[in-house]
């Protein structure tokens, strides 16, 4: 059809590509000048708040040599690739952030507003809507220029505390937001990651249960639900069942759904408790539903792939023993990820919503066996899983990128599907006819 392009997997490059509507690949030449901004250390910028310049008192940053001011993307990727071991990981001088606290539902607001006005030339606070209590569901944009769809840069979500009482997400949410504010303009790789990447952090999407959740709780359920009792991860209109629990969508749900289809989203992962492990689609299958049973994606190979940048990055959910000493000794997970429907099925996740119906690509990330840890225990969490936060989230720029263009006019085309051979799930380029396609190695 007009609106459909299937290119070959072999004749793909990491390097961005356009397509023209005859079908053919041309290269883009890159004019991007943003990684001067931050790492322009020949020229006078001393009126630029986004300069690089490493503090006196500090050691050479040590990546230098993998800075390309002609190939930033290609630099942020090297950098990256030496933090993704978490046994033989390159030292860093990153300004590390100070909250790793409990916050309520309005002190949360309070300091996401803060942030907004300290950093106002990377961030933008909004809201996607409201709980069932009224509650704002918050996020916080981070990049370079904030309320701005750049044309060709991936769009990057992370979504915390969707189950009420499993909260390690929503603070190391926070943590990874004053990393991220604290540390560009200063850190090398951070600036880069900023500059080309629009970041969406949702600190808690369940806001009424986090309300209602108790500071302590291991393994239970106690705010584990919305307030209409319904628990959100079994309420998103599923592939394969409509059951009693996803038959009706939520409100939080609604606007879920609503805001992932507004932003070209390209990758994200869904922060829960309860377990340490990558989760990855699918998570039920129609032949089985009910029962643990692998069910592969289109891009099994791809999501196997995101689930190990986060887990190996991960100071010990790479082990495959997630809880020992809790009941739960006899849970293995090789390399620390799993297939969701292998695991246990479930149908209505959001995970699987997400890339039924849209092009994000998303996993489901089990922080800890302690689902609301004592505030007092919080720091250790942000320890571990600080790098592969940032491993997973640079992650959106690797496979392929482009845009999809009009040989008579020259404009983008949005919604054409590009199908890669052999792969059976489909992307649709965006308002500017611009693509990303994640894609494993071979």
């Amino acid at each position: 059809s007009e609106k459909e392009i299937t290119v070959d997997k072999k004749d793909l490059s990491t390097d961005a590509s356009m397509i023209t509507k005859d079908g053919n690949m041309e290269p883009i030449v890159n004019s991007d000048t943003k990684i001067a901004k931050v790492l322009d250390m020949t020229t006078d910028n001393s009126d630029k708040t986004t300069e690089f310049a490493p503090p006196a008192t500090t050691a050479p940053y040590q990546f230098a040599d993998d800075l390309d001011l002609e190939r930033p993307l290609e630099s942020l990727v090297s950098i990256i690739n030496r933090l993704k071991d978490s046994s033989h990981r390159a030292k860093t001088n990153f300004i590390e952030p100070t909250l790793s606290k409990h916050l309520t539902h309005d002190e949360l607001t309070v300091t996401l507003k803060k942030f907004a006005e300290d950093y106002k030339s990377i961030t933008r606070l909004y809201s996607i809507g409201k709980s069932v209590e009224g509650r704002d569901l918050w996020v916080m944009e981070v990049t370079d220029n904030p309320g701005i769809h750049e044309p060709g840069e991936p769009e990057f979500k992370y979504v915390a505390n969707m189950h009420g009482n499993e909260v390690v997400g929503r603070v190391i949410l926070m943590d990874l937001l004053q990393l991220l504010c604290e540390n560009y303009g200063k850190d090398p790789m951070l600036s880069l990651m900023v500059n080309h990447t629009r970041i969406h952090l949702m600190m808690s999407m369940n806001p009424d249960g986090y309300a209602d959740a108790l500071e302590g709780d291991k393994q239970g359920v106690h705010g584990r639900q919305n307030a209409h009792h319904v628990d959100l991860n079994r309420n998103f209109p599923d592939q394969f069942a409509v059951t009693i629990k996803n038959k009706k969508q939520e409100p939080e749900t609604l606007f879920m759904m609503a805001w992932i289809k507004q932003y070209p989203f390209v990758l994200s992962a869904n922060l829960h408790g309860g377990s340490l492990v990558a989760n990855y689609p699918y998570d039920d299958d129609p032949h089985t539903l009910g029962h643990s049973v692998y069910s592969k994606s289109p891009d099994d190979d791809v999501f196997k792939e995101l689930a190990e940048s986060y887990s190996l990055a991960h100071s010990t959910m790479h082990t495959g023993h997630p809880c020992p000493g809790t009941g739960m000794d006899n849970e293995y997970f090789p390399d620390g990820i799993t297939n969701g429907a292998k695991w246990y099925s479930v149908a209505g996740g959001m995970q699987d919503w997400n890339y039924v119906h849209t092009n994000c690509f998303e996993l489901t990330i089990e922080l800890g066996c302690v689902k609301y840890p004592l505030g007092k225990n919080l720091p250790p969490y942000w320890t571990a899983n600080e790098f592969s936060l940032l491993v997973f989230m640079a992650q959106v720029h690797k496979g392929v990128r482009g845009f999809v263009t009009d040989s008579a006019t020259g404009q983008g085309m949005e919604g054409v599907s590009v199908l890669v051979k052999g792969i059976t799930h489909p992307i649709t380029t965006a308002t500017d006819g611009d693509y990303w396609r994640l894609l494993a190695p071979g």
